[in-house]
């Protein structure tokens, strides 16, 4: 009976009907690189939703939307559920009220876990079934680390998984040109230490080691958030993160203090950053790689995530004209492993239904991630989906990072309540840049978070 319901499924799957079949963007059972079998397991195991309706409210728009819809029509052409998503310019505000006004999607998505939680506690997001904690530890590498990312509170207070991490962001890394590297002679660096030593050589050799720029107009000073946060993780236990991100440890504690003295030893350096650590603050982040492209170069590296090729010259090809490392470890402190720092989006149920189950169902299939790992933008750390299905190179490796990570940790800041994550935590590092002491500008910032109360 499971083999002749198996093989229906798959000849539905396999032969949707000629409307869905146009949309799907690649052609189901061709291709070594995708998990067919996952695709058709789940089309047997949810047959029976034909006709009902999914509404899914997210954050993607424009290109990413077209993405992800791609992806959905593998949903629709598997369940016969017919999915309306929409988006906001505001989304952050639009679920905020749709929930409030009781008229919510039957699945949001979004990318910050502290709107999340304030859904959560005002009970508008629902658990997730009781098996979903053990399956992200087996299935997701660093495990524990989505588990406690996917726990809110409701409520009542109680602590549950609800929400389930799908699409991910990598901002562990250092951008450098390999031809510069080439030409001079330099190694990748394989630990901090090395990093620093690297750092070292480049200025003895006549060289300007990095590109830092933390201008982004109302919200400049965010980059050298993204320093701050992994160095954290580099150097203290990921306990020490999440106290520090929840303020049980205070922004002033002398380890937040060492984490952000680690950035200025490359920022406040005239000799380490082009143009000195005068143009730190004013240098625009979108303009700062631009440095390792000129002829001579005017840096050999830049640490930003994954998302900053959009802002590299034209024609700039990944792989040749670019490429990027790990942000590495300690050498010093073997037994905090391999951690790495990032973002991404948690879907989550607010209006349930059997497509909205079957959906959250679907999230863990290798070829719903697999469709967007073909095309472009994607990452995940799920180990079960085919890594040759990356659309290239520069996905691979980045996603590889996702894979060997010992410990991820959401971007802090944007678990801090706004007032912090994204307002003093930002001014307090343009201030530090531009003379302020590390110790000063972690006490101000924690003023600013004790007036919160």
């Amino acid at each position: 009976m499971k083999i002749s319901l198996l093989a229906g499924a798959a000849a539905l799957a396999l032969n949707a009907s000629a409307g869905v079949a146009q949309d799907l963007k690649f052609k189901p059972g061709v291709g070594a690189q995708f998990h067919w079998d996952s695709y058709t397991k789940f089309a047997a195991d949810h047959a029976n939703l034909k006709g009902q309706t999914l509404t899914i409210f997210g954050p993607w728009r424009g290109e990413d939307q077209t993405l992800f819809e791609s992806v959905l029509a593998y949903y629709e052409a598997a369940t016969g559920v017919k999915v309306n998503y929409s988006s906001s310019e505001n989304y952050e505000q639009q679920i905020v009220i749709d929930t409030q006004a009781g008229s919510p999607p039957n699945i949001a998505i979004l990318p910050q876990p502290g709107l999340i939680q304030d859904l959560a506690s005002k009970g508008f997001v629902q658990p997730l079934p009781a098996d979903t904690k053990q399956w992200l530890l087996d299935n997701y590498a660093a495990g524990q680390s989505w588990v406690d990312l996917s726990t809110f509170k409701g409520k009542d207070g109680k602590a549950a998984v609800m929400a389930f991490p799908f699409k991910i962001d990598v901002k562990s890394l250092v951008w450098y040109s390999p031809g510069n590297f080439k030409d001079a002679g330099y190694k990748i660096p394989q630990t901090q230490e090395e990093l620093l030593a690297l750092t070292k050589q480049i200025v003895k050799d006549g060289g300007t080691p990095w590109c830092i720029g933390l201008g982004s107009g109302g919200a400049t000073g965010w980059p050298a958030t993204d320093w701050v946060e992994n160095y954290l993780l580099l150097q203290q236990p990921p306990q020490v993160y999440d106290g520090w991100v929840d303020n049980s440890i205070k922004f002033n504690d002398p380890r937040v203090v060492d984490a952000i003295k680690a950035f200025g030893q490359y920022a406040l350096n005239d000799k380490y950053v082009s143009g000195g650590r005068a143009a730190v603050a004013t240098t625009d982040f979108r303009d700062s790689p631009k440095g390792l492209f000129t002829s001579p170069p005017k840096c050999y590296m830049h640490k930003q995530a994954s998302f900053i090729p959009s802002f590299f010259p034209d024609g700039t090809k990944l792989g040749t004209d670019a490429d990027f490392f790990y942000f590495p470890p300690y050498a010093s402190k073997p037994e905090l492993g391999k951690p790495v720092e990032g973002a991404g989006t948690l879907a989550f149920i607010t209006k349930d239904n059997p497509a909205a189950d079957a959906f959250m169902d679907f999230l863990k299939t290798p070829i719903a991630s697999e469709v967007w790992m073909a095309q472009s933008s994607f990452l995940t750390p799920l180990k079960t989906v085919n890594v040759d299905a990356y659309a290239n190179d520069t996905m691979k490796k980045e996603g590889k990072i996702l894979l060997d990570a010992t410990t991820f940790r959401f971007d802090g800041s944007d678990l801090m309540p706004g007032k912090i994550g994204a307002g003093a935590f930002w001014t307090g590092m343009v201030d530090y840049v531009g003379g302020k002491s590390a110790e000063d500008v972690a006490t101000g910032i924690q003023k600013a978070w004790d007036g919160l109360k």
